[in-house]
């Protein structure tokens, strides 16, 4: 290791110092080797191993083994991995995973993998995905161990697996989807041998488990350059088996973007939406359920493109079938129901502020504007104005101050009439007791046409509400 790597490895290890060292002088007088492995051997070389980052080690010590040590000093345990090897733990406040030696491999039909023990160091790294996660620091004198060169992948940037791409990818085919988040989130390039495996064995991912292909599929959406690893996807056809509504874009022309396919323009609109998490209030950090519906928010387009007598492409209602297929991938993903509601929601009103043109909208159509966003609204926002991807900018400049108009009407009339809180100017109590009825569907029925009075009209007196009300009850 290179003096100046080894310095920088050594100060991101100094707070975990007297850990590494209990774990691995414990380990020893068991009789026992164990290493620091992995993504923190990796992150602690690219000086990013962060206070909340796990820690993964490996070792010689059977599963009942290392729960018989641990034992003696860790403040808690636990085996819900046991049966691959893995015991859980918390060491000195750190989330720690100790797993046995191994090798793991998937039978063609099978979606889990089967787990044989190991015997060497030498052999467990080779099992490794990629080479930059493939070396060890042995405990407690913290030799590194690097086999495949995973050092000088490293400094050059490269995603390359330890043996051959085919062989690793058979034994987990979730590890094609990796290559791919670590381009993502490294920023590295996956070398053209590992390109061509995933290209050629897309199929295998089959096997996987949606939630499995759901975790990894997030962590790209969730890293600071989805794109990279979202067309690289795209480009070996494993998008098929993760989101197939994606590729399908590449060919379908933006009635509003004639430059550009509505591919490039969806990938265009998530940076943007990632730019707005921080620069647009309410500011956040990432943000799933934007990156999801900016991802997702014109994958309706295909199916409902029809080609105009004048020669245009339109998209009738993109949005709404959008919003019924974006349920539908994130369902057979396993995504939480509320998340889907929410996403789901976005793609169906990422459309709507286009009819608000420069300002032609009642004051109804605000109040039901916020109303149907709900506690999405700030999201919308962000959405909406992600989704201006022309290249004119007179019209982009327009549009922008458009929203700017829309936002600040929303903003007042939040302040006069609680927006946040829309409700009828009577409740269900107040309406029985004003109808002389008792609970029952009537109630409901009054109550909705209080509301859409509400919209129309803002808030009401209670008198006014009254009046109102025995009038519609009259008229019935």
């Amino acid at each position: 290791m290179p003096a100046h790597i080894e310095r920088a490895v050594i100060d991101q290890l100094k707070p975990l110092a007297g850990l590494l060292d209990d774990i691995g002088r414990r380990f020893a007088e068991r009789g026992h080797s164990i290493a620091l492995v992995g993504g923190p051997v990796r992150d602690a070389m690219l000086v990013r191993l962060r206070d909340s980052s796990d820690l993964d080690f490996t070792t010689d010590a059977r599963p009942r083994e290392i729960l018989d040590i641990l034992a003696t000093f860790a403040e808690a345990t636990w085996d819900v991995g046991i049966a691959f090897g893995t015991v859980g733990s918390r060491i000195q406040g750190r989330e720690c995973e100790i797993t046995t030696y191994r090798s793991e491999h998937y039978d063609l039909p099978s979606r889990k993998p089967a787990v044989d023990f190991g015997d060497s160091l030498e052999g467990d790294l080779a099992r490794r995905d990629f080479t930059i996660n493939a070396m060890a620091l042995t405990l407690p004198d913290l030799d590194l161990i690097d086999l495949f060169a995973g050092e000088a992948d490293l400094r050059a940037q490269l995603i390359r697996t330890p043996g051959s791409p085919e062989h690793s990818f058979s034994d987990d085919p979730l590890r094609m989807m990796r290559a791919a988040r670590f381009a993502s989130q490294l920023g590295f390039h996956v070398v053209a041998d590992v390109v061509i495996a995933m290209t050629e064995m897309a199929n295998r991912l089959e096997i996987v488990s949606a939630e499995r292909i759901r975790d990894e599929f997030m962590k790209i959406l969730m890293s600071d350059d989805p794109r990279t690893g979202l067309e690289l996807l795209v480009g070996t056809g494993l998008t098929e088996y993760v989101v197939p509504e994606l590729p399908l874009l590449q060919l379908e022309l933006d009635e509003h973007h004639h430059h550009k396919d509505v591919y490039e323009h969806t990938l265009t609109v998530l940076e943007q939406a990632m730019d707005l998490e921080t620069i647009h209030e309410p500011a956040t950090g990432p943000d799933l359920v934007l990156r999801l519906a900016a991802l997702l928010h014109d994958i309706g387009k295909p199916r409902t493109r029809k080609f105009e007598d004048d020669g245009r492409v339109s998209f009738h209602h993109h949005e709404v079938v959008g919003a019924r297929m974006a349920r539908k991938r994130m369902q057979a993903l396993r995504f939480s129901g509320e998340m889907i509601d929410d996403v789901s929601k976005l793609v169906e009103l990422h459309l709507r502020f286009h009819g608000y043109g420069t300002g032609e909208w009642s004051d109804s159509a605000v109040r039901r504007y916020v109303r149907d966003a709900g506690d999405q609204l700030a999201r919308l926002h962000k959405l909406t104005r992600a989704d201006s991807t022309t290249r004119n900018k007179r019209r982009a400049t327009a549009l922008q101050h458009a929203y700017d108009s829309l936002e600040a009407r929303i903003a007042v009339l939040a302040e006069q009439e609680e927006l946040n809180s829309l409700r009828p100017d009577l409740d269900g109590a107040q309406i029985m007791s004003i109808l002389g009825i008792a609970p029952g569907p009537v109630v409901g029925e009054a109550y909705r046409y209080l509301m859409e009075l509400r919209l129309d009209r803002g808030p009401l007196s209670e008198q006014q509400a009254t009046d109102e009300l025995t009038a519609w009850w009259a008229s019935r």
